[in-house]
């Protein structure tokens, strides 16, 4: 399905980011108002508190996800929506000392590279941006980067995006990196919308031009 995109960021790279995502995360969550934590996120379903919540359980160890797991009856999405969920009751303080507290440390949870926290913090940090009107504005590469893995994760893990199952047929294209991916009619805008629309969210849709931009409109 077209050249396969190749924009990787080196393991330090991807780190440095995600401390720096998480730590400047953690001062926009510092000014949110009681009501803007219990707003609707880009998530279906899903409260700001609980996108937070879910960023802050990134570090969460095997026995306790292995627990998890079976209480979700084995199933791997509802027990991240529960476990968010459940996170989510604690105070937003917190929460926020929590992400705050991860910077510096390269663990990860269980089955997952140094790639998936750095995507998670990219487009989960937009998931409460955009819905609270706050600008967060993603690095060009670590969004290319993060771009790249999910169009090119192995089987199960692509199931959970299934990119280039939903995007067969379209070309895209970043206009303002160096990254593109897929064949057929084109998809062309800023890489931060690309990755939106690489995991399933519309609200950038408006950002994007060509032929197909226009058919997922």
């Amino acid at each position: 399905m077209g050249p396969q995109p190749t924009r990787r960021m080196d393991a330090d790279a991807v780190w440095t980011t995600i401390d720096r995502e998480r730590l400047e995360l953690a001062d926009l969550l510092d000014g949110l108002t009681d009501e803007e934590w219990e707003r609707p996120s880009l998530c279906a379903g899903w409260r700001v508190r609980d996108v937070v919540a879910h960023l802050a359980l990134a570090h969460t160890g095997p026995a306790r996800a292995a627990v998890d797991l079976a209480r979700a009856r084995g199933s791997l999405p509802r027990m991240i929506h529960d476990t968010a969920v459940r996170h989510a009751e604690l105070p937003p303080a917190a929460l926020v000392a929590q992400i705050r507290a991860m910077a510096g440390s390269r663990r990860t949870a269980p089955g997952v590279s140094h790639l998936e926290p750095l995507l998670d913090v990219l487009v989960h940090g937009q998931d409460i941006a955009l819905p609270l009107g706050r600008s967060r504005p993603m690095p060009v590469d670590a969004a290319a980067t993060a771009a790249t893995r999910v169009w090119t994760m192995p089987w199960p893990m692509a199931t959970t995006f299934s990119a280039r199952r939903r995007l067969r047929g379209l070309r895209l294209t970043a206009t303002d990196a160096d990254w593109a991916a897929g064949d057929g009619e084109p998809v062309e805008g800023p890489i931060e919308a690309l990755l939106l629309l690489l995991t399933g969210r519309t609200a950038a849709l408006d950002r994007l031009t060509g032929a197909g931009a226009a058919r997922l409109r």
